[in-house]
């Protein structure tokens, strides 16, 4: 124990996080060609912290890494490698010892590692399983992705209605092929359709003699094998769930999605969101730089576009902005309160549509309540600005203008907030993907046009 502890602290901060002079031994050590001192270096660590130490690693030593420490890259480091990294590795390895790997795995973790392989690679890596374990994945394969088909894993338990406890005790008991861990037992009829659950807390309490259909859980919530992974995940958190059967479109039971699953789905499904919002595209830094700057500069080609909407208002005020120099320096900022106004209104409109917290049943009321918190900040922050123009510019009407403009901007923006991303998510499309575009265009154009109007139409500038 003490030299485990003593090659953690070696490896580890106290973050649980590998330190940065471990890494760089590990590098030295593989651009010497020392694949010894490299897996002695590397066999101490659990699987999590090998997966981290390929992500940490240059992308062209992980090949490297992974032929040193051959027989450690098992199916828990794959299980817990980044898509990227994984996707890189994968293509490294020659199809057996891909297909050893997926053996190993869950289906659905053999899935995602399979997934994004050429046609003529994913062919070869199935030809060298198993036909059991083959035609799992070719199963989950053949679901859309990021469906409850490829999330789940066909490792579940289930057993007939006839049975008693003591019968099932005794099939756990004497199956050696049985899930590793499972924590509910699926009770099905004779078309295999599930009927009820048992938790293994209910049998492990219950006398020998009770029959299952006199202990089990009759309401349980079905997932449908094409159901998208974000609404497993709603249904997850809605109903408190451990685990839950997946059926196919005759009701039959097909496998089980479990929490830890929905856990990552959760995870990827939020921050998805919010690189959405920002036009970054998947924002993972393990992703190659060409498919970064694909997703990336389509949606700043995009706001170049929108931005030539406020270049054209102001250019028409171009007479009043020659009077009044003030107008040009003020206008921008009339234009990027409002920016953040919707930006600020807009994440939390995206947040409730994919947590099913905003509906058709309650956009009526949302956009009421977005719209008197955009009015009390917008007079909030109208003051401030109001007074401090008065008095830096001597010109209160100057001060009026600047006021009434960020107002009308704020409660604009308020309203594009909620609108944008609604009438996206009506029309099927992802709110999260280009809402913010829309949202920015129509209040930098409307701060612009509000700010400069008002001063032409008050007499500011005559």
């Amino acid at each position: 124990m003490a030299a485990d502890a003593a090659r953690e602290s070696e490896s580890l901060d106290e973050e649980n996080t590998l330190k940065k002079h471990f890494v760089r031994r590990v590098s030295e050590a593989l651009e010497a060609g020392e694949n010894e001192q490299v897996y002695a270096l590397v066999e101490p660590l659990h699987p999590a912290d090998i997966a981290d130490l390929f992500e940490l690693l240059d992308v062209n030593e992980r090949p490297a890494l992974a032929r040193a420490i051959n027989d450690l890259m098992g199916s828990e480091v794959f299980a817990e490698l980044n898509d990227h990294v994984r996707e890189l590795l994968v293509e490294s390895l020659p199809a057996e010892a891909i297909a050893d790997i997926a053996e190993q795995l869950d289906t659905d973790d053999a899935v995602a590692m399979l997934e994004d392989l050429d046609e003529d690679d994913q062919q070869a890596v199935l030809a060298e399983m198993e036909p059991e374990d083959r035609a799992a994945i070719v199963s989950a394969l053949s679901y859309p992705e990021e469906s409850a088909g490829r999330l789940m894993s066909r490792d579940f338990v289930a057993v007939p209605e006839h049975m008693t406890v003591g019968d099932l005790i005794d099939f756990l008991r004497e199956s050696p092929e049985l899930a590793n861990e499972f924590w509910e037992v699926f009770i099905v009829d004779a078309r295999f359709h599930p009927v009820g659950t048992c938790a293994l807390s209910w049998i492990l309490r219950t006398p020998r003699s009770i029959r299952l259909t006199d202990v089990m859980q009759r309401e349980q919530t079905l997932i449908p094998v094409t159901m998208d992974q974000e609404e497993v995940a709603l249904r997850f958190q809605k109903y408190a769930l451990i685990s839950a059967a997946v059926v196919d479109e005759s009701g039959r039971l097909v496998g089980q999605i479990t929490v830890d699953d929905v856990v990552h789905i959760i995870q990827e499904e939020a921050g998805e969101d919010v690189l959405l919002l920002s036009g970054a595209g998947e924002g993972d830094i393990n992703e190659p730089i060409r498919d970064s700057y694909v997703s990336r500069v389509r949606w700043l080609i995009a706001n170049l576009l929108t931005a030539l909407l406020g270049a054209t208002i102001i250019s028409s005020f171009g007479g009043a902005i020659e009077k009044l120099v003030a107008l040009a320096a003020l206008s921008p900022m009339v234009a990027s309160i409002g920016g953040n106004a919707g930006t600020q209104t807009m994440a939390v409109a995206v947040r409730a549509l994919a947590t099913n917290q905003l509906t058709r049943a309650n956009t009526g009321r949302i956009l009421w309540r977005e719209m008197r918190v955009a009015l009390l900040n917008g007079v909030t922050v109208a003051l401030l600005i109001g007074i401090a123009t008065a008095l830096v510019f001597s010109n209160p009407l100057l001060g009026a203008v600047i006021a009434t403009a960020v107002v009308v901007n704020i409660v604009t923006a308020g309203l594009a907030g909620v609108i944008v991303p609604v009438l996206f998510d009506r029309f099927g499309q992802d709110p999260a993907v280009a809402s913010s575009v829309f949202v920015t265009m129509i209040t930098d154009s409307m701060g612009f046009f509000a700010f400069l109007g008002l001063a032409v139409a008050s007499g500011l500038v005559g």
